[in-house]
């Protein structure tokens, strides 16, 4: 026994000795590619769909070691168009896989990022907007792109260039507008295009009381990384989307904390939160002396 693990041993240290710099390289780098597509198929319906395969895999394997022949030659003739199955079925998510990899997450890496001033600017005039929009009750679908690019959806409607302001904002979603229907989407802090048609949410269990403009909403947030903003034209209340979730009745306050959580970097977000903490201080101790 004891000649058993001392040759056991002196194998595995052989092994680990033929260990080079490009084999662990290539180890992370395969572990990380699997990491990122399982967070990215644990929250849809590729999950099942996953957990499905894994089970076809351990039938094929099982048969295989029982000799279950018919069972055997059944599942290896499905392999067979298996690859060409999987793609169908993972057609969302590959895409999705795809489009990251191409979005501005990786090309930052290499490029400066955008200024912190701008998004703060249009942020606040986002919110001013809003929160007029909500108190007229305008309907309005604003949409700021983040790493995925929306060009197709950009083409869809009517191509601008111009920044954000809330008198801007406000003539777009006037009711009278020819592009008041459509949603405006924001790229670098500027309007890039108005009067864009957005994926509907395929979500079943979304609440009857949506209307178009907030399944829109949230299906942009679906396919897409973007945070979306949506003024209801009935209620008057801000909704945002993202990830496919919808937080609704915003105040506006509400709206520019949440906006500048996921717009702003974290580091220019938690300064802007503190700046933000200590100006309302300084105001309630200068209201509390007089």
């Amino acid at each position: 026994m004891n000649v058993t693990l001392t040759e056991l041993f002196a194998t595995i240290g052989r092994y680990l000795l033929t260990i080079e710099v490009s084999d662990v390289l290539d180890i992370a780098i395969m572990a990380f590619a699997l990491y990122k597509v399982l967070t990215l198929v644990q929250t849809t319906k590729a999950a099942s769909l996953l957990k499905g395969l894994f089970v076809f895999l351990a039938a094929l394997l099982l048969s295989y070691l029982f000799g279950l022949n018919g069972i055997y030659y059944l599942l290896s003739r499905m392999v067979e168009v298996g690859v060409l199955a999987l793609i169908i079925l993972f057609q969302p998510e590959i895409r999705r896989i795809l489009e990251e990899m191409g979005s501005r997450r990786i090309l930052a890496l290499f490029t400066r990022t955008e200024n912190a001033s701008v998004l703060e600017q249009t942020i606040e005039q986002t919110v001013l907007a809003c929160s007029e929009m909500s108190q007229s009750r305008t309907g309005a679908l604003i949409v700021f792109e983040r790493e995925i690019l929306l060009d197709d959806m950009v083409r869809s409607g009517t191509v601008l260039d111009a920044a954000v302001s809330s008198e801007l904002l406000k003539n777009i979603f006037f009711v009278k507008a020819p592009m008041h229907d459509g949603a405006v989407i924001v790229r670098h802090g500027r309007v890039l295009g108005a009067g864009c048609m957005l994926p509907l949410s395929k979500n079943v269990n979304l609440s009857r009381d949506l209307g178009m403009r907030h399944r829109a909403g949230i299906g942009m947030s679906e396919n897409s990384d973007a945070v979306v903003v949506i003024v209801s034209e009935e209620t008057g209340s801000i909704s945002v989307a993202t990830g496919g979730m919808l937080k609704r009745h915003l105040k506006p306050e509400t709206l520019d904390n949440l906006l500048r959580n996921e717009l702003l970097p974290q580091e220019e977000a938690g300064t802007e939160k503190q700046k933000f903490s200590l100006t309302g201080l300084l105001r309630s101790r200068k209201d509390g002396g007089a």
